[in-house]
């Protein structure tokens, strides 16, 4: 499989404080990646280097096999799509107009198809003259995502399979658009696009990414299937949960949040 973005050693620290600390992961073409991790973990920090919008302090990030920075502003967004955690839009564009923000220089003609698709699989079509600031805050997430997925659209249509990046992208959104989006990700990791998310959904995230990576205190603390990640051992440690572990008839894990407990406090040297 064809690698579209690698970070190698990353590091990124703010005066005194280590916000990442040495991460490093490879995600290729079609792959579904959820980040996972207790507040403050550094997940935000992590995607936004994966983004080229912060640069490491430490250690190298390579995009479709360059340096992210050697990408300029509009290359970068032709080959990488984000859909960020707070996006505040004050001024009165209309939902068509902030979606059509994806398409950058193309056309109207050009784009109409690809913002008409966008706002029917986000299920805001007939919201599309409506100022978005009038929107609630779910809808307003749903616009946003609309727009990102015109980005990638036209990039890939480029360029090729590239990079789509979610920060939280479900904490808005009620539990039919939490599971639509999902699917909207999923059917582009299926076209080719490399998908990295941050979910604090334990669950969600289980359904949403075949891997999972888990950051706690900056650091890459597991990476892997999430039938290795999601165990009792684990959610204790990383989350300092004591919750009980099932699996599906297809042997995915799950959580069933009445299992979950706060577990008794435990010093570094016990963890």
């Amino acid at each position: 499989m064809t690698v579209v973005i690698e970070a190698r050693h990353l590091s990124k620290r703010a005066g005194r404080a280590t916000l990442l600390d040495g991460a490093s992961l490879t995600v290729a073409e079609g792959e579904m990646v959820a980040i996972i991790g207790p507040n403050g973990a550094g997940k935000s920090t992590l995607l936004r280097l994966l983004s080229g919008d912060l640069r490491p302090s430490a250690g190298e990030v390579r995009l479709m096999q360059r340096d992210i920075g050697s990408f300029t502003p509009r290359e970068l967004a032709a080959r990488r799509a984000m859909l960020s955690q707070h996006i505040n839009v004050t001024f009165p564009f209309t939902v068509e107009e902030v979606v059509l923000m994806g398409a950058g220089e193309r056309s109207l003609r050009d784009a109409a198809p690809l913002v008409d698709a966008a706002l029917d699989e986000v299920g805001l079509a007939h919201f599309r003259e409506r100022q978005l600031p009038t929107l609630s805050g779910g809808e307003q997430q749903r616009a946003h995502f609309a727009r990102v997925l015109v980005q990638l659209a036209c990039g890939e249509a480029e360029h090729g399979p590239g990079l789509l990046l979610l920060d939280e992208p479900t904490s808005s959104l009620d539990l039919r658009h939490q599971i639509d989006l999902v699917e909207a990700a999923r059917r582009r990791a299926a076209a080719g696009t490399a998908v990295i998310a941050i979910l604090h959904d334990l669950n969600l995230a289980i359904r949403f990414a075949d891997r999972l990576v888990v950051l706690a205190g900056g650091k890459l603390a597991a990476d892997g299937p999430r039938a290795e990640i999601v165990t009792r051992e684990t959610i204790r440690d990383i989350f300092e949960i004591d919750a009980v572990v099932h699996q599906d008839g297809g042997g995915v894990p799950f959580v069933l949040p009445q299992s979950m407990r706060a577990a008794p406090h435990l010093s570094l040297r016990e963890r």
